[in-house]
C-alpha cells in the first residue's frame, strides 16, 4: 500500500511552556515548516508555534 499523503505534526510553543497543538499537513504540497501565531493558555498570550516532529 502507498503511504498516506497527510501526516500529523506537532506545533510547539516558542514561549518555552511545553504547550503544543497537533495539526495535519500534506508534505507533498507544503514543503516548508509550519509557523503559526496561536494562543498559548499557559502564558495567556498569542505566541509563535513552530513545527517539530511527533515522537
Amino acid at each position: 500500500m502507498a503511504k498516506p499523503a497527510v501526516i500529523q505534526v506537532k506545533l510547539e510553543s516558542t514561549a518555552g511552556t511545553g504547550y503544543f497543538y497537533v495539526v495535519k499537513k500534506n508534505p507533498r504540497n507544503i514543503t516548508e515548516k509550519f509557523v503559526f501565531r496561536k494562543y498559548d493558555p499557559v502564558v495567556r498570550k498569542h505566541v509563535e508555534f513552530k513545527e517539530t516532529k511527533m515522537k
